[in-house]
C-alpha cells in the first residue's frame, strides 16, 4: 500500500472552500485556556467544513503564533468571530434559528450514540473550558446536553477529541 501525496488528495482552495456548502454547525469555545487546542479546532472543522467558531471570553484569537502551531493555516478557512461574553454568543445564535447544543456530562444530557440531528435544523455546538467545562451561565441557555460515553478511569476526553468525536458524528449523520 502506498500513501497518496498532497496533489492526489485533490483539496479545494480556500476561495472554495469558502463557497462550498458547509456542515450547519457553528463551534462555540467557552472560556477555552490552551492555544494548542484552539488551532487543533480549527484544523478540525476544516475537515468536516464547519459554518464557523465563536471564540469567546479568555478564548485566544488568531491571528497567534501558538494557534497556528496546530491550526496548520486553518483560521484563514474557517470563518470565526470573537465575543466577550458567551451568553451573548448563544442569544444572537438562538435568534438566528441555531438549536443551542452543550458538549458536557450532566443531568439529563443524551448520550451522543442515542442522538439523530434534525436534517434541516442548524446547530451550535458548545464546548467548555478544559477545567471546569462549559460555563454554568451557558448551560442555562442551551436547548440539549450531549454525552460522548466513555468507559475508562478519566472523567473526559481532551476538548480537540471530543471535538473531533462529536464533530465526525454529526457529519456521519447529516452527510453521509
Amino acid at each position: 500500500m502506498r500513501k497518496l501525496n498532497t496533489e492526489e488528495l485533490k483539496r479545494v482552495g480556500i476561495e472554495e472552500f469558502k463557497q462550498q456548502e458547509k456542515l450547519p454547525v457553528v463551534l462555540i469555545l467557552d472560556n477555552v485556556r490552551s492555544m494548542h487546542n484552539i488551532g487543533s479546532i480549527f484544523r478540525t472543522s476544516d475537515g468536516f467544513s464547519i459554518e464557523k467558531i465563536l471564540l469567546c471570553g479568555i478564548t485566544a484569537q488568531p491571528p497567534h503564533r501558538e494557534i497556528e502551531k496546530t491550526a496548520l493555516g486553518a483560521t484563514n478557512s474557517i470563518e470565526w468571530n470573537y465575543y466577550e461574553n458567551t451568553c451573548n454568543a448563544i442569544k444572537d445564535l438562538k435568534v438566528s434559528g441555531y438549536e443551542i447544543i452543550a458538549i458536557e456530562q450532566a443531568e439529563n444530557s443524551i448520550m451522543l450514540n442515542d442522538y439523530t440531528p434534525n436534517l434541516t435544523a442548524k446547530y451550535a455546538l458548545i464546548f467548555g473550558n478544559e477545567i471546569n467545562g462549559v460555563s454554568d451561565e451557558a448551560m442555562k441557555l442551551i436547548d440539549l446536553c450531549l454525552e460522548i460515553p466513555q468507559f475508562g478511569t478519566k472523567h473526559s476526553f481532551n476538548i480537540v477529541v471530543s471535538a473531533g468525536i462529536v464533530l465526525w458524528d454529526f457529519f456521519a449523520k447529516l452527510k453521509l
